[in-house]
């Protein structure tokens, strides 16, 4: 089995568990730059064929598969935080039901709400949200498009799309927080407040955001690691980051 990429982590002496970042489709490290540059200990980002990596044929891309990769890459001892990105969310949900050292969950605009399978709804939904993205993030997101490549993204949607990331997390007892951006069509607010029925799951809820989060609202996503980090991460509650946090 191929390992997936590891990026070195910077973890200090007192510091915690490590955070592990697994990209969103057709995503790599470039996409979590900005939420590493503004953490201490910027942890690891995992990159897995089709969400950050191109899919070789023949690889393996269902969910199951994908954890199975990001464990073989997880730190051999101590407490882990896991932070996902849309197609990454349900990897790291999966990690989570495997892995015994996972102590909190970041889920940033997640997916796969059941009510949008098929190829239709979710290109209803990924038109509904790229007119609220800006602009500026063409410039990061295309040439990580172009290194996974379409195929590959295209292989990847179709095995991911039918996991059940609600009934999984679900079974889960570890301190979570689902970040969506208030115009994202994609983890739409119906379908993130599905996923905080447990008492266990935080919403967070980002003004003037879209799907790219971690690219226009790092502070937000820091927030929250630095909260489970804290033990803070299992309050039940919602909440709506302040204007500090929607200008980061």
């Amino acid at each position: 089995m191929t390992l997936p990429d590891r990026q070195p982590s910077h973890r200090p002496s007192g510091s915690g568990a490590t955070v592990v970042f697994v990209p969103g489709l057709g995503l790599d490290a470039r996409s979590w730059a900005a939420v590493r540059a503004t953490m201490s200990a910027p942890g690891i980002v995992v990159s897995l064929p089709s969400l950050g990596r191109h899919a070789g044929t023949g690889a393996d891309l269902h969910v199951e598969a994908q954890a199975r990769r990001v464990l073989a890459a997880l730190p051999a001892t101590g407490d882990v935080i896991l932070v996902g990105h849309s197609a990454g969310c349900p990897v790291v949900v999966d990690v989570a039901a495997r892995h015994p050292g996972v102590v909190g969950l970041v889920l940033v605009g997640p997916v796969t709400d059941p009510r949008a399978r098929s190829w239709p709804r979710m290109l209803a939904q990924w038109l509904g949200t790229a007119v609220h993205e800006n602009l500026s993030e063409t410039a990061v997101l295309v040439p990580q498009y172009r290194w996974t490549g379409s195929a590959s993204m295209l292989r990847g949607m179709t095995r991911i799309r039918r996991y059940r990331t609600d009934v999984a997390l679900a079974r889960l007892s570890v301190p979570t927080h689902v970040i969506r951006g208030q115009r994202d069509r994609i983890a739409s607010a119906q379908w993130c407040a599905e996923l905080t029925r447990s008492p266990l799951v935080d919403l967070v809820s980002v003004p003037r955001a879209a799907h790219m989060v971690p690219l226009t609202h790092p502070r937000v996503v820091v927030d929250s690691i630095e909260r489970i980090r804290s033990g803070l991460g299992g309050a039940p509650r919602s909440r709506v980051p302040g204007e500090a946090h929607a200008a980061a």
